[in-house]
């Protein structure tokens, strides 16, 4: 299932949304947490009942002044009550709050929790499809999108609509049906009409998601590639890029704003004709002597204490509403299929000596682009096989089939006789330890990205290791030492001292089988030779797959496998395939003639 982050999400419905999210709760396991929000529920009602009765207070103080010999002391009493009760009100608000944030906050942070884990357990071809920008902006929004629907939702619709049916019923008892008939129908005009335009405005508000993911997108990809831009001097066609994207954004900012304004004018309209309505009935009671002031002043105070939040009604039900679509596209991540699963009662792959074997596979990424056909061959335990070839011949694939980041058609890869298929992921990853042609690095210290070989490893090990790499006297010469930042991907760090790293976080590893895919392609021939022999002590011992370009670097393998179009067309030594006189020896010379070239031409 392919993920678009800036794609409009199908419509997997509210409820189903709300369902999800009330998962996490009223978590299973977390007695505390569910008693909270009982807590916060009793609080939010307490406070709503203590609201409904301020008005009648307010009555009573009013009556009380309005009566020629009042004591004094009676209103004064009056008067302190209804303090009281407004701050009770405020005081069982906060308390609501303060019990409730553990629990959204545990929300926010399992749900963030399991789509950061999800991703992690996504297969490589999601990985290498996905849009980075845009899909760190998914996660924010979704992330935000809770907060603002239990803040608002739970604590702002749903005690309104308690409010309302309450304040309703009491005007229909206190007064007549009249009062609550103009009471009931305005509100329900103004819902009526905030929900009809509110999600005739949603379209800008997606489109400016949209115009956001695209910007950010574009934004990120462009600094992550910073160096290629200035190659190519091509500022500012990236600055017109993002500024598209932006301008985009600015037309539905545009656009959303006149038609909140449509809205608001619109809302107020309704607000003034019900308020004039009950207000008029009220005075006219007041003038005929079968009400009083005080009702008067309780009629009024009443309809303010449910304007107020039906005021923010528009914007709380767009933005709860675009809170749920935010959080839907979140909750769509979690639906993204795995692809790379472990089979139910999946073992952890037993490493005795490490011996690899390729029988008869058969893949291709794409049901109409085979890219190995019947690929056999096999790694003896301690030995070491390399796979040379023309690029796209399919040598690399092989390694990621050997780390399964994708299930092979046809065949079997076995590692000690069991099916890595049959074998948790997480322990045949363990097994292999791999040094990249393209490192990249974490932005992080120089022992950061070692020790990221075995996070539980001591700091002498990470030392030792970068010494079996041959990197630990340069590291030691930088002023921080191990705490020096690589930068970004590690562009802080040549070429070869990268490889160095990557080199002493595989042996930091200490795992059974290395995997060297083109490790020394990218370097010029003085650090190859350096790092090829720090390779060459690593592997000693281990069983080895060196995945090369240069023939150079493969010379004394114990067998070189030559791929082509998918197949294997050569095997056997180095001397052996020299005289075979096939593909193998066409490769060398070629490159035996391009290295006395570049020898035999001038120095620049």
């Amino acid at each position: 299932m392919a993920f678009d982050a800036s794609a409009e999400s199908p419509n997997r419905g509210s409820w189903k949304t709300l369902k999800t999210l009330g998962f996490y709760l009223w978590p299973r396991g977390y007695p505390g947490l569910k008693m909270r929000v009982a807590a916060a529920v009793f609080c939010l009602l307490l406070a709503k009942i203590v609201g409904v009765y301020v008005p009648f207070l307010l009555k009573q103080a009013v009556d009380a002044l309005s009566v020629e010999a009042a004591l004094l002391a009676i209103p004064l009493g009056l008067i302190l009550a209804y303090g009281a009760a407004r701050f009770l009100q405020q005081a069982f608000g906060e308390l609501r709050d303060y019990l409730f944030v553990n629990v959204s906050q545990h929300a926010q942070r399992q749900i963030a929790l399991s789509t950061f884990k999800h991703l992690h357990n996504l297969s490589m071809r999601f990985h290498l499809e996905r849009q980075t920008g845009g899909l760190s902006r998914v996660i924010e929004r979704g992330v935000k999108g809770i907060q603002f629907v239990l803040s608002f939702m739970l604590f702002n619709i749903v005690p309104t609509i308690f409010e309302i049916i309450l304040v309703t019923g009491i005007l229909l008892v206190q007064f007549d049906l009249s009062f609550a008939a103009i009471t009931f129908f305005t509100i329900a005009f103004y819902i009526g009409f905030t929900l009809i335009v509110t999600d005739w405005r949603l379209k800008y508000r997606v489109a400016m998601n949209k115009r956001d993911t695209e910007a950010n997108t574009k934004a990120i990809d462009s600094l992550l590639n910073y160096e290629t831009v200035k190659y190519f001097g091509n500022e500012e066609h990236e600055h017109g890029r993002y500024d598209q994207a932006l301008k985009g954004y600015m037309a539905a900012a545009t656009q959303g704003q006149a038609s909140l304004s449509l809205l608001n004018v619109g809302q107020a309209t309704i607000i003034a004709a019900g308020l004039l309505g009950v207000m008029w009935l009220a005075a006219r009671g007041v003038v005929h002597r079968s009400l009083t002031v005080g009702d008067f002043v309780l009629v009024n105070t009443f309809l303010i204490q449910l304007y107020l939040p039906l005021n923010f009604l528009g914007f709380v039900y767009r933005e709860t509403k675009q809170g749920l679509v935010d959080m839907d596209k979140m909750f769509e991540l979690l639906q993204v299929n795995a692809e790379i699963e472990d089979k139910p009662g999946a073992r952890a792959l037993t490493v005795t000596n490490g011996e690899i074997e390729f029988d008869a596979v058969t893949f291709g990424y794409e049901p109409d682009r085979v890219i190995l056909r019947d690929v056999s061959f096999n790694v003896p335990a301690g030995k070491t096989v390399a796979l040379v070839g023309p690029s796209g011949s399919g040598k690399s694939t092989i390694s990621r089939l050997l780390f399964r980041f994708y299930d092979i058609q046809r065949g079997a890869i076995r590692i000690d006789g069991q099916d890595i298929r049959d074998a948790t992921q997480k322990s045949v990853r363990a097994a292999i330890g791999i040094v990249p042609q393209d490192t990249v690095l974490f932005n992080d210290t120089i022992i950061y990205n070692i020790h990221y070989g075995r996070v539980g490893a001591t700091e002498d090990e990470v030392v030792q290791a970068a010494r079996m790499a041959h990197i630990h006297d340069f590291v030691a010469s930088l002023p921080q030492g191990y705490k020096t930042t690589v930068g970004e991907r590690g562009l802080k760090l040549s070429g070869g001292e990268k490889q160095r790293v990557a080199i002493a976080r595989a042996i930091l590893k200490k795992p059974r089988i290395l995997v060297f895919d083109e490790a020394t392609s990218a370097l010029d021939s003085r650090t190859e030779k350096e790092i090829q022999r720090s390779l060459n002590e690593v592997a000693r011992d281990r069983t080895t797959l060196v995945i090369a370009h240069r023939l150079s670097t493969v010379v004394d393998a114990d067998q070189i496998l030559v791929l082509k179009n998918g197949q294997i067309v050569e095997r056997g030594r180095h001397q052996e395939l020299l005289r075979l006189g096939g593909e193998y020896a066409a490769m060398w010379e070629k490159q035996q003639q391009q290295i006395q070239a570049a020898q035999a031409a001038p120095p620049p």
